[in-house]
């Protein structure tokens, strides 16, 4: 496996990239909070066991467990996002419609692959923000996303005023296109595939309708069925009210995904989602009555990678290169041949 494009030299020194990553981190989080109207809160590093409070992600992922000693032994498990704990704390702290909270999210997902845009170690930027009584519809959804692009953009544009050589390539506007007519226009290509050509052309995507099924009885990429509302449809054609924002990195010469948002399931769509993945016993667990007994708000959230942020921003070809966590032997060598190291 090689882990770094021909002639990759990065534009930062080590210590150079160490203050570019809070220039980075300080900009976006001032940015995001003040165009979401978000206020920030603490949030757990792990939850008990069985409350189902914590995401499954695609559904399968194992989270992370242990035991408290000098607690009977209770069961508690390191958080893979915090998806359903941000709208409960919503609910908790009575925040208004058009408000909402953010936290510095830190997870492990072991069943993550190890690459140069994947880590076991997950850092992030969780964000959940309360909808009004008509907001629930597709044309909101976008509006939000517009919103973090816009953040994106200046992000991209003060750290260009900082550091000269990191010229800013995002484009005006962000794309969006459901996964449905990814499938029509590409259906000889695989859901990956489908992005890569998709943010080459565009430059910046936002891709509606991840975990709905597609016409070939296939989904573009899973999704729980807790979080996410992904079968509710839009049209006679299309289902989704959430997506990923996909950019092209021009360092890699690849897709990248930064987010993974949505309007949040409600009760309807709770039942029906659980139902199409055979999980109704979910059903029972303590997040999810809540949330069938109206004790949650109607909500849109999700997550911003803020290594990944970092990664393209600073135009790095590798997330070891931003953030501090377990790589390859392989990978440790050739940046070392290449002259520089991973964190």
């Amino acid at each position: 496996m090689k882990f770094f494009p021909d002639g990759y030299k990065p534009i930062l020194s080590e210590r150079e990239t160490e203050r570019a990553i809070k220039l980075v981190k300080d900009i976006f989080e001032r940015e995001l909070s003040g165009a979401l109207r978000l206020s920030r809160v603490t949030s757990p590093l792990f939850v008990k066991s069985g409350s189902g409070i914590n995401d499954d992600l695609n559904g399968i992922e194992r989270p992370v467990r242990f035991e408290i000693g000098n607690m009977n032994n209770s069961k508690m498990e390191i958080v893979q996002s915090l998806a359903k704990w941000k709208r409960m704390a919503l609910a908790d702290y009575n925040i208004k419609p058009g408000f909402g909270l953010y936290t510095d999210m830190n997870a492990l997902r072991p069943d993550d692959d190890i690459d140069a845009i994947h880590s076991i170690y997950v850092d992030q930027w969780d964000w959940e923000r309360v909808l009004g009584d008509s907001e629930r519809n597709l044309e909101m959804l976008k509006s939000i996303v517009r919103d973090i692009y816009s953040a994106l953009k200046r992000t991209e544009f003060l750290v260009h005023e900082t550091y000269s050589a990191l010229t800013p390539i995002l484009p005006e506007n962000i794309t969006f296109i459901h996964s449905e007519d990814a499938y029509e226009r590409y259906p000889e290509l695989t859901p990956s595939q489908r992005e890569y050509e998709l943010a080459k052309e565009y430059g910046a995507i936002f891709l509606i309708g991840i975990g709905a099924k597609l016409k070939n009885g296939e989904v573009h990429s899973g999704r729980a069925p807790d979080y996410d509302d992904w079968s509710t449809p839009t049209d006679e054609k299309h289902k989704g009210l959430n997506g990923d924002i996909i950019v092209w990195d021009s360092v890699r010469q690849s897709s990248l995904e930064l987010s993974s948002m949505g309007i949040r399931v409600n009760k309807e769509a709770l039942l029906r989602q659980l139902e199409e993945k055979n999980a109704l016993e979910r059903k029972e667990l303590y997040w999810h009555k809540r949330l069938i007994n109206g004790e949650f708000p109607e909500t849109i959230g999700g997550g911003i990678g803020q290594s990944r942020l970092c990664m393209f921003l600073l135009k790095k070809a590798h997330i070891g290169e931003v953030q501090a966590s377990v790589w390859q032997d392989e990978a440790h060598e050739e940046a070392k041949k290449l002259g520089f190291k991973l964190f």
